[in-house]
């Protein structure tokens, strides 16, 4: 894949550079619906899809597509990013961004779809968008109604622009303590199904310290995830990681001792 100065169309070497304050600003904007400030935002921080997708100019792949993927993580990003959090952008948006271009070259070229499918799936999220700032609902009945196209044709566009996540997807990482999305997931399976694995677990967690015992409680038992432990006992979201790894691997090597 060789380095290219104009990538899907766009003239990488003019692409614009916002400043922290710029990104916290359009960042607020966008959140609110402003359009414009999320279409200035994604061209603003095209230089962070760039300078991740240069780590991957030796794989053999079209350099327009990965960009294109890396385009598709930014936007995923942006969508997702929670401003309450208190993290960079930046730092939310690269696993997002790396996650999709490695998934794409993992799939073995999945975005190579035809351009007229494309193209519809593009209109197709625009109009979507549009009925949700009119307060419409967005359905499929009523975005093939505005396209004037049937409902199949919807259907496939978005099917073919669709990827399945992974459950080990990063969600955000921060220094190194990478959130899943398998760790957002609320677990409501029947704990009377299991209940002799919580046996065996209750005995060993006798062995642990009280903190310890009521996040793998809290997070196995209840079913909760690590966002809601972390409020719940008043610590960071990355500290319950660390003490509910810590946590399991004292339990395994006191079975293993038994």
């Amino acid at each position: 894949m060789m380095q290219k100065v104009e990538i899907c169309g766009v003239q990488t070497s003019g692409l614009p550079l916002l400043s922290a304050e710029e990104n916290e600003s359009l960042i607020l904007l966008l959140k609110q619906g402003d359009a414009a400030a999320r279409e200035k935002f994604i061209v603003g921080n095209m230089r962070l899809v760039l300078s991740l997708v240069k780590r991957f100019w030796s794989k053999n792949a079209n350099a327009d597509d990965v960009f294109q993927a890396g385009c598709i993580g930014l936007i995923k990003a942006i969508d997702n990013f929670d401003v309450s959090v208190g993290v960079k952008f930046s730092t939310y948006a690269v696993p997002m961004i790396l996650g999709e271009i490695k998934r794409y070259l993992r799939d073995g070229n999945s975005l190579r779809v035809s351009r007229s499918i494309r193209d519809t799936a593009y209109k197709v999220l625009k109009v979507r968008e549009k009925l949700e700032e009119q307060s419409q609902e967005s359905s499929i009945e009523n975005i093939a109604k505005e396209m004037n196209v049937a409902v199949k044709e919807v259907v496939y566009a978005l099917d073919a622009i669709s990827d399945p996540v992974s459950l080990y997807e990063p969600v955000y990482n921060k220094s190194g303590d990478a959130l899943l999305l398998m760790d957002q997931i609320y677990d409501e399976k029947n704990n009377d199904e299991i209940w002799t694995e919580h046996v065996a677990l209750g005995e060993a967690m006798n062995q642990l310290q009280e903190r310890e015992k009521k996040i793998l409680f809290l997070r196995y038992y209840e079913g909760k995830t690590q966002t809601e432990i972390s409020e719940e006992v008043g610590i960071s979201q990355a500290q319950v990681s660390r003490l509910e790894k810590s946590a399991i691997q004292s339990i395994r090597c006191n079975i293993a001792a038994e």
